[in-house]
């Protein structure tokens, strides 16, 4: 992609509460300058000597002071816009070719990606895929499948994930906790026919 444009992301952004109306703030991806470090380096003689960054080079953030703010009307469903701050104080982009945000896989992509991913076809082949769709697609497709590996759990653990799925493709799950705490301690899990096999087992040595 070989446009001029500008890079707008969401800066902050609130949900409807019962006391509180939605609102949502937009700003230009550029906006915040380069952060100093707190902390020190204190070397083997006790004298504290501030850490420097490298070169202002490949550096994006330059404050832009481009502010845009959203809110819902109190009076009906509609949302007013308020232009905080309507400049850039920097050029535009004129190659985002690789930039991160040209980059993104839709939605639709991801879920092609995941399809992929339960055909088992290989991950560079999966890339190259995207790639031919996209001349800017410069997106890390291990990436992509933590992603997609993010977005099925929902919300839940590693231990919660394998509980589910191990009941949900018919293995049979025994765990237990500590007595003193949530904590697991032990968990068994098993296919309903290698318990019937071991059953047949140990039918036939005692026999």
């Amino acid at each position: 992609m070989n446009a001029k444009t500008y890079v707008i992301i969401t800066r902050y952004q609130r949900a409807r509460t019962l006391d509180r109306r939605p609102y949502v703030t937009l700003a230009c991806e550029r906006e915040d300058s380069v952060k100093k470090y707190k902390k020190p380096i204190v070397d083997d003689e006790e004298e504290e000597i501030p850490k420097k960054r490298c070169g202002p080079y490949g550096m994006k953030k330059c404050g832009c002071p481009f502010k845009l703010k959203g809110e819902q009307m109190t009076t009906s469903e509609n949302w007013q816009l308020f232009v905080h701050n309507g400049r850039h104080n920097h050029k535009i982009a004129v190659y985002s070719h690789g930039h991160a945000q040209s980059a993104r896989l839709t939605e639709e992509q991801l879920q092609q990606a995941e399809q992929f991913r339960k055909s088992h076809v290989p991950p560079r082949n999966i890339l190259r895929f995207f790639r031919e769709q996209n001349v800017g697609c410069a997106v890390k497709i291990y990436n992509v499948f933590a992603k997609i590996k993010r977005n099925r759990m929902q919300g839940r653990n590693k231990v919660e994930e394998v509980l589910r799925l191990s009941a949900e493709r018919g293995y049979i799950v025994f765990h237990r906790n500590r007595e003193d705490s949530n904590v697991l301690s032990n968990i068994v899990i098993a296919h309903p026919t290698s318990i019937a096999m071991i059953r047949t087992w140990l039918s036939n040595c005692k026999n």
